[in-house]
């Protein structure tokens, strides 16, 4: 079979591989209790670092990257699933301590998997992938604390990437106002597209600010983190709602307790990793009930399990529009 394999040793490197099932089970993956023959993975911000090796997301010596997948059950030794069954999965470290989705099989725990839905097909729950299932929990978050479509303005920071094209348009679906912020003038037609009623410049967000802004925002997306966080924190409205999901530009938060105290501003820590299973498929169901192929198609490119490794260079300098959903058999 074919799998991108990360190895640590003699020096960091990721390449496409050939290997035998006896190598995948004995070397890449020893662990788990079901097989999965993969349809097709993705390229997350997370597998970018791992591929490249630009943070040290692999905490194994060697392992396969991706750290979700699509596909259907080869083999089970789990109660929860039968051969035939069609499965997704989304986190729970693999691609990072446990070998992931960018092979043509893979071994996991079964209580890691959810079934795929039914309204969804393999190719749509991976354009989706743990990058728009992250921006639905945000959605979730922003709704379980009241945030309401009249209560004014959302702000989706990172608003081009995987994360934040599919925030765009869930919010805008919903009936939000979005305002996206992004450092790509080239990307405006595209986010007015997904729903963007507004597009804001990212460098408004990324410098230093005071610690008490102007009040805008009734609730906020980010995935970037850092300075660009901690300003939409500060110019947040009295009793809004900050959903927090990723750290583009850092993993600081070079804030004061300022907007909390004094506008009652909550921050939502948004982990799609670990979250229970209830929550997996609360938003899995959302998607199914709620998809317009249309927009998810049009932030969608497909490419085959060749092209992931030059896929994650290119999410990491920024070059990367919406989704990429790999084909592991092509």
């Amino acid at each position: 079979m074919k799998a991108l394999r990360i190895d640590k040793e003699p020096t960091y490197h990721c390449e496409l591989v050939d290997v035998t099932e006896a190598v995948f089970n004995d070397t890449l993956s020893p662990e788990g209790d079901v097989w999965v023959d993969v349809a097709y993975s993705s390229v997350n911000y997370k597998d970018g670092l791992a591929i490249t090796g630009k943070s040290p997301v692999v905490r194994k010596p060697t392992l396969v990257p991706g750290i979700d997948f699509v596909g259907r059950v080869r083999r089970s030794e789990n109660p929860l699933w039968q051969v035939g069954d069609e499965v997704i999965l989304n986190g729970w470290g693999v691609g990072e301590t446990h070998s992931g989705g960018l092979a043509q099989m893979a071994r996991v725990k079964g209580d890691w998997l959810i079934a795929k839905p039914a309204g969804l097909t393999a190719v749509q729950t991976m354009a989706i992938g743990t990058a728009g299932y992250t921006a639905m929990l945000c959605l979730m978050a922003l709704q379980n604390h009241g945030v309401k479509p009249g209560d004014g303005d959302i702000l989706v920071t990172g608003a081009s990437g995987g994360v934040g094209s599919v925030a765009v348009a869930l919010l805008s679906q919903a009936g939000y106002r979005v305002v996206a912020a992004t450092g790509k003038a080239n990307e405006h037609a595209y986010l007015t597209a997904l729903g963007a009623a507004e597009i804001m410049d990212r460098a408004l967000l990324s410098a230093p600010g005071k610690p008490l802004q102007k009040e805008r925002w009734a609730g906020v997306v980010d995935a970037v983190g850092s300075h660009t966080l901690a300003n939409a924190c500060a110019s947040a409205r009295y009793g809004a709602t900050v959903a927090a999901c990723g750290l583009a530009q850092g993993m600081d938060f070079p804030a004061t307790v300022a907007p909390f105290i004094l506008r009652g501003i909550t921050l939502c820590g948004i982990d799609s990793v670990m979250a229970p299973k209830a929550v997996r498929e609360a938003a899995w169901a959302r998607f199914a009930d709620t998809l317009d192929a249309d927009w998810l198609q049009s932030l969608t490119t497909v490419v085959p399990l060749s092209g992931a490794i030059e896929t994650a260079s290119q999410i990491l300098r920024g070059e990367v529009r919406g989704r990429v959903v790999v084909d592991v058999n092509a």
